[in-house]
């Protein structure tokens, strides 16, 4: 059975993907880790927490070998517009984190999973059904540690042998936690603010197309890809995959299904919409189908609808 140490435990994926492991491999088996203390989140608290600064890299094998484990999965991550705004130490936590943990991976023979990102791609990458092999040439701090992040992992896997593994995710949406810093952290609030206020401000700008996807098929993709035979695995380091593409305008019509009374208008952030200007409008994943199944359940409306169900519920 697998033993994972998870670092960024608490944050947007963390909080989630530690609990759905937990289901499937045992409480037990699931380490979780952050900087956080004494947090309350169900995800330090069901199971193993630990306190970990990815930077430290000797903790982290510490913690590896003290549970003996299996598997690292590694997302603890500065987000795009947070990046953009203190590059250097962006730079430091996620390239100085990354390398920690395929150094711990390498150490102890696990099997590693690190997210990369739409915002991998840049303003010369073809927009509309970017493919999996493409020009990648971002102009954000976060886009270049995403580009560094799968080129480093390639090379752990051709030096070492490492067994690593990665999704190139589009814009996640979640209404179990936070935002974080994201560019596309506005799919969130929308929500949010659809419920609580029947209206929302965006920071990005109407006609603005971004891939996106629920957090559930995004914890299944991450479960299925780990668990897929390696010798079908062409790409690894990493898979586009994607659900759904959308603008302000078309998230908002689809609330307005629920919330006729539903408001959209734009104060538009000048660096997240100049991040969101150089992204796709949408990712190509059928190198995701092919190599290991990837198949996306949600699309806009199944989502609009759950997400509005689930806030309901918990404000």
């Amino acid at each position: 059975m697998k033993r994972i140490l998870i670092t960024g435990a608490l944050g947007q994926i963390g909080s989630e993907l530690t609990l759905r492991l937990r289901e499937i491999y045992g409480n037990d088996h699931v380490i979780a880790t952050d900087i956080k203390v004494n947090p309350q989140k169900e995800a330090a608290t069901s199971g193993p927490y630990e306190i970990l600064d990815v930077t430290d890299g000797n903790r982290m094998v510490e913690i590896a070998k003290k549970y003996e484990v299996d598997t690292v999965m590694h997302l603890a991550a500065l987000l795009s517009a947070t990046a953009e705004a203190n590059p250097v130490f962006a730079w430091n936590l996620n390239m100085g984190g990354l390398m920690n943990a395929l150094e711990t991976a390498r150490e102890i023979g696990a099997q590693f999973f690190t997210p990369s990102s739409i915002g991998a791609f840049g303003p010369s990458t073809p927009k509309n059904g970017t493919p999996q092999d493409t020009i990648m040439r971002p102009t954000t701090m976060y886009g270049v540690n995403k580009v560094a992040g799968e080129l480093l992992s390639d090379y752990y896997y051709h030096k070492f042998g490492v067994d690593t593994r990665g999704l190139r995710f589009p814009g996640l949406i979640s209404y179990v936690a936070p935002p974080g810093g994201g560019t596309t952290d506005y799919a969130v609030e929308i929500y949010y603010e659809a419920v609580k206020n029947k209206k929302y401000k965006s920071f990005i700008d109407k006609g603005t197309y971004m891939d996106m996807m629920y957090m559930p098929d995004a914890l299944n993709a991450i479960v299925n890809l780990m668990e897929a035979d390696p010798a079908k695995l062409v790409h690894r380091n990493s898979f586009n995959v994607t659900a759904m593409s959308f603008d302000p305008e078309g998230v908002a019509a689809e609330i307005r299904k629920h919330i006729p009374e539903f408001e959209l208008s734009y104060a538009v952030d000048p660096i997240r919409q100049r991040i969101a200007d150089s992204w796709p409008n949408s990712l190509d994943s059928s190198a995701a189908s092919e190599e290991w199944g990837f198949k996306a359940e949600y699309d806009l409306v199944s989502m609009t609808k759950d997400m509005l169900d689930k806030i309901s519920k918990k404000i």
